[in-house]
């Protein structure tokens, strides 16, 4: 088992800068794939970045590209979220997420789930 537990979120103000971070403890060699998703109230929950064991490829959701930033240290076996210039419609749940999968897999390929993180952005 894998457990990952976020923190960082909060209320900031549209163009303030935000940094979500994500620690996973227990069988961590089973997080390869880290990931961050987000669900605002009545919509679904939705993939926003995503990095691979190596930190060599990443993916982003085409709404944050150029914006969000995801990286990890995987010395802290921590994965962060750099959520540059947010916007109101930014606003939702942040969800960490690892799958015992190498590369950029589809969402239903996560395997363990934090129980998130809410961001509130103001304009």
């Amino acid at each position: 088992q894998v457990q990952l537990v976020e923190s960082g979120g909060g209320l900031v103000q549209t163009g303030d800068s935000l940094r979500l971070s994500c620690e996973a403890s227990g069988r961590t060699l089973a997080s390869r794939t880290m990931a961050w998703f987000r669900q605002a109230p009545g919509k679904e929950r939705d993939l926003v970045a995503a990095i691979t064991w190596s930190g060599e490829r990443t993916s982003y959701a085409d709404s944050v590209k150029g914006r969000f930033t995801i990286s990890r240290d995987s010395a802290k076996n921590t994965v962060y979220l750099q959520m540059n210039s947010p916007k109101p419609d930014d606003t939702a749940i942040y969800y960490c997420a690892a799958s015992i999968w190498d590369g950029l897999v589809a969402p239903k390929r996560y395997d363990y789930w934090g129980r998130g993180t809410q961001v509130t952005v103001s304009s």
